[in-house]
């Protein structure tokens, strides 16, 4: 292209053209069209109409791994950049690769925990299982919305927890390196991104991005994503995407769609790791009886005292939270 061209513009009916053909007839896109096509709509230069069709004929198709892949791309390309090295005894971050076995160095990966759904039936226990893992020495990172109008979101909790929301990337780093846990707003980590979220409450129904936020990684480096779902196929569109392209992830049936473990009835837990997953816990064919003591009630401030509760030692942690925990401990341990 000479030095005066101007560059072809996006042309969002052939995107439309071939994946808008309904389930059987619809084609997928390349992992560049994806990412190509993921870079406009969070630069906002696709119109509304165009970008409504673009999102309801993902609804109906849904993703290939490699439209996952091309997505995000272009959205990690526009995340800040989370800091998760090994910390040195003064408390400032070390290169991992200077890093030496002892004190100063970090030995898990930091756990990655996506919180889009929030609860609605029963209480959200993200907030538990977070600080559970940070207080093994897992630094943990937690990102999501930061309001719903119809359920309690984790950041719900953890405002009523007292728990500062990080309101940087900075902010973060230092949040982990400092007490293991971060907790920041996808508006914090990218307002494009949270606005492709936010057209759920305009179309009516959720669309490719409440997918893609479970899968973010804006961690420097390696990290350990949970990552939940909440129909069958999804599993086995997250699962070839983990064998495909790799990546650290357990995947799970989520909680209400949260990647907490379910006090009632235990989700089997799938692991993967260099394009290879394995079964790293059972899950329960059927629902037992309640056997652990819950909030009663799922508003925040209730969820959050009772958090607070079994972090003093007051009421037991439910022993699925408790197989979790183990299981996110071993996998997120440096090899």
């Amino acid at each position: 292209m000479s030095a005066t061209a101007k560059p072809i513009p996006f042309n969002p009916s052939a995107v439309i053209k071939e994946i808008g053909r309904g389930k059987e007839g619809a084609r997928s896109l390349s992992r560049e069209t994806a990412r190509e096509l993921m870079q406009h709509m969070l630069a906002g230069e696709i119109e509304p109409l165009p970008l409504g069709a673009i999102l309801m004929a993902y609804r109906i198709k849904g993703e290939t791994p490699e439209e996952l892949a091309g997505f995000l791309d272009a959205i990690h390309a526009s995340l800040p950049v989370i800091s998760a090295s090994p910390i040195s005894a003064s408390g400032s971050a070390i290169p991992i690769e200077n890093a030496t076995p002892g004190a100063d160095f970090q030995p898990f990966s930091t756990v990655v925990i996506p919180s889009y759904n929030g609860a609605r039936r029963a209480a959200n226990l993200v907030p538990l299982l977070a600080h559970l893992l940070a207080r093994e020495g897992v630094p943990v990172l937690v990102h999501g919305v930061s309001q719903d109008a119809k359920r309690v979101t984790t950041l719900d909790i953890f405002k009523a927890m007292s728990e500062a929301i990080c309101l940087s990337s900075d902010a973060a780093s230092d949040a982990l390196a400092t007490k293991k846990l971060a907790v920041v707003a996808i508006e914090t980590l990218s307002p494009a991104f949270a606005l492709l979220l936010e057209k759920r409450w305009v179309m009516g129904v959720r669309n490719s991005s409440h997918s893609l936020a479970k899968m973010l990684q804006p961690i420097a480096g390696s990290a350990l994503r949970l990552v939940s779902v909440t129909h069958p196929e999804y599993i086995v569109a997250m699962r070839a995407y983990f064998t495909t392209y790799g990546g650290d992830a357990l995947l799970m049936r989520g909680t209400e769609g949260e990647t907490v473990a379910n006090a009632v009835r235990l989700q089997a837990i799938e692991s993967f790791s260099e394009g290879q997953g394995v079964m790293v816990l059972e899950g329960e064919a059927q629902a037992g009886a309640i056997l652990d003591t819950l909030p009663v009630a799922i508003d925040a401030v209730t969820t959050a005292v009772w958090i607070t509760d079994v972090l003093l030692d007051k009421v037991a942690v439910p022993r699925n939270i408790q197989r979790q925990v183990a299981v996110i401990v071993q996998a997120a341990r440096r090899k």
